[in-house]
């Protein structure tokens, strides 16, 4: 198989640099290479303390918040059963409050039916 990047007359074309590399030009004469890398190095370790510290941080801040949707939805749980129950307590009260008033009724009919029965004699 032929190379793609070959012309025809025989030169090849020169692969792409990484993109991710960086060219740095330091001028011996003007600079202290050493003390530079040197600060360049600890600078580096900071910021790998840095991002470490975020790191950690990070995963606290996340175990915080799975614990709080946990507790949370505990709670909706216990609300909901809550709510449940009452609801079959209205309920209950109010079919016992139809009934009370049912009775009432029929008593009060009662007391005026006997009434008036005695007082047509």
């Amino acid at each position: 198989m032929a190379n793609p990047y070959r012309s025809s007359q025989g030169l090849s074309a020169r692969p792409m640099a990484n993109t991710d590399e960086i060219q740095l030009r330091i001028d011996p004469i003007h600079a202290d290479l050493d003390e530079e890398i040197s600060g360049l190095h600890k600078q580096v370790t900071q910021l790998k303390h840095v991002a470490q510290e975020i790191e950690t941080e990070a995963r606290i801040q996340n175990d915080i918040v799975s614990d709080l949707q946990l507790l949370m939805s505990r709670a909706q749980a216990g609300v909901k059963n809550g709510l449940k129950r009452l609801n079959r307590s209205v309920d209950l009260q109010r079919s016992n409050h139809v009934l009370q008033v049912i009775i009432f009724g029929l008593l009060c009919f009662t007391i005026v039916y006997l009434w008036s029965k005695h007082f047509k004699r």
